[in-house]
C-alpha cells in the first residue's frame, strides 16, 4: 500500500533539529512497502515540502520511510532570531546532511524539484554513497545548455529578489519571478490567485533562495556537479519549454543512467499539476531497480 492521504495529516514524527545557525523543520513518514527503502524529498523556493509532496507521497508505493524537511528560506526551517538573512545553498545542503545523520539515514533514494533540485544535486555530490537513486524536477542549474540564456535569467530572478524585499514591491516581485520561472504557465485567475498566496507567505525568504541559488549559479562547476549524479530520473513539463527537455535529453544521450521524462499539460508547477503521473514513473524506476537487484 502507498501512503494514503489520511496519513499524510499525521506523520509518525515531525520535529525541529536545532542547529547553531538553523532551526531545520521535517515530517518523517513511514509507509507500507514490500521492502525497506528510504526516500527525502526536498521542495522548491517558495512553497514548503508537505504542500509539495503531499500529493506525490499518497501515490508512492515501494518506499519504507519517506523524509519531507523544510529547506532555508521556506516553511517552518527558520534562523534562531526568526529573521530572513542571506545564505548559500551549500549551508542549506549542510542543514539536510545533519538532519539525515542526526536521523541515521546512511542510505536513501533522493528527490529534488527546482531549488531543492540543485540542493539534492549538490547533496549526491558531497554524500556520494549514500545516495542509490535521484529523482529531479526541473532542478536550478539545469534549465538549458544556453550560457547567455542562464545569465539573463539571473539577472531577471534577482530584479525579482530585490522587489520582494520592499513590501509595496512585493506583487510585481511575485510576477516577475513567476514569469521567469514559468513564462508558458496557465494564466487562469484562480490558479494565479493561489501561487501568489503561497508564495507570499515568506518573501524575503524566496528572496534569499533567489539570491542563493544566483550566487551558486556564478561559483559552482555545473558540469562538474552534473558529473558526480548518478542513476538520475530527471523530469521536465512539457510547457516549460522545449530548451529544457532538449538540454535534458542531450544529458541522457550522454549517460546510460540518465532518463528524462516530459510531463504532457505540465510547466513549471509539474509537482502540484501532475503528482500522479510523477508518482507512477518514480513507482515503475522502484519496480525495475527492484527486479534487477533481485
Amino acid at each position: 500500500m502507498a501512503c494514503t492521504a489520511a496519513s499524510l495529516l499525521k506523520p509518525e514524527a515531525e520535529g525541529y533539529l536545532n542547529l547553531p545557525r538553523q532551526s531545520v523543520y521535517y515530517r518523517h513518514y513511514r509507509c507500507s512497502a514490500f521492502t525497506e527503502r528510504r526516500l527525502l524529498l526536498l521542495h522548491g523556493a517558495g512553497v514548503d515540502g508537505q504542500m509539495t509532496w503531499e500529493a506525490i507521497i499518497s501515490h508512492l508505493l515501494h518506499w519504507s520511510e519517506i523524509l519531507v524537511p523544510d529547506l532555508r528560506g521556506t516553511g517552518k526551517t527558520h534562523f534562531p532570531d526568526r529573521q530572513e538573512h542571506p545564505f548559500e545553498t551549500v549551508e542549506a545542503m549542510a542543514d539536510i546532511s545533519a538532519l539525515l545523520d542526526s536521523l541515521g539515514w546512511d542510505k536513501f533514494d533522493l528527490a529534488g524539484y527546482s531549488y531543492g533540485g540543485l540542493i539534492a544535486m549538490q547533496l549526491k555530490a558531497a554524500r556520494p554513497l549514500a545516495v542509490k537513486k535521484t529523482y529531479l524536477l526541473e532542478p536550478g542549474l539545469l534549465n538549458d545548455g544556453d550560457e547567455q540564456a542562464s545569465l539573463s535569467r539571473r539577472e531577471i530572478l534577482l530584479q525579482a529578489a530585490q522587489k520582494l524585499r520592499i513590501d509595496e514591491e512585493l506583487e510585481a516581485g511575485l510576477q516577475i519571478f513567476l514569469d521567469a520561472v514559468s513564462p508558458r504557465r496557465s494564466r487562469n485567475s484562480r490558479n494565479e490567485e493561489i501561487v501568489r498566496a503561497r508564495l507570499a507567505h515568506r518573501p524575503k525568504g524566496l528572496a534569499a533562495i533567489l539570491e542563493a541559488v544566483i550566487r551558486a549559479a556564478k561559483q559552482l562547476d555545473r558540469a562538474r556537479l552534473i558529473a558526480a549524479q548518478e542513476h538520475v530520473s530527471s523530469f521536465v513539463g512539457e510547457r516549460s519549454g522545449g530548451e529544457i527537455f532538449d538540454f535534458c535529453q542531450h544529458l541522457a544521450s550522454q549517460r546510460a543512467d540518465w532518463t528524462c521524462h516530459l510531463i504532457p499539460g505540465a510547466d513549471h508547477a509539474l509537482p502540484f499539476q501532475k503528482p500522479e503521473a510523477i508518482a507512477r514513473i518514480m513507482n515503475s524506476d522502484a519496480e525495475v531497480r527492484q527486479r534487477s537487484n533481485s
